[in-house]
């Protein structure tokens, strides 16, 4: 999480559900992976960036997780990157799951 913009602002679209700020955020992660008991697993990012402005980076690409029990949950990702004062931050995530 340290990559996403710490802040209520911050937005996370899942299939069809929707998250608001850095925190339900996080839960959300927690909730969906808590039920693997052997942690969260290895996340690769295959991502394109596009700058938009000096300060918007557009992020289209695909998300693959490799778990600890073997399974590989896949998907497309969306990211809006915005350079903050602490930094390049994800303002925005819409990931959606191929399963």
């Amino acid at each position: 999480m340290a990559g996403y913009w710490k802040s209520p602002d911050l937005t996370f679209f899942s299939n069809a559900n929707e998250s608001h700020g850095w925190d339900q955020t996080l839960e959300h992660y927690r909730q969906k992976y808590k039920q693997n008991k052997n942690g969260m697993g290895k996340l690769v990012l295959e991502v394109n960036l596009e700058q938009v402005d000096e300060k918007t980076v557009l992020g289209r690409g695909e998300w693959r997780l490799t778990m600890p029990d073997g399974s590989t949950p896949h998907g497309l990702t969306t990211l809006i990157v915005r350079k903050l004062p602490e930094g390049w931050r994800i303002v925005h995530d819409h990931s959606s799951s191929a399963q």
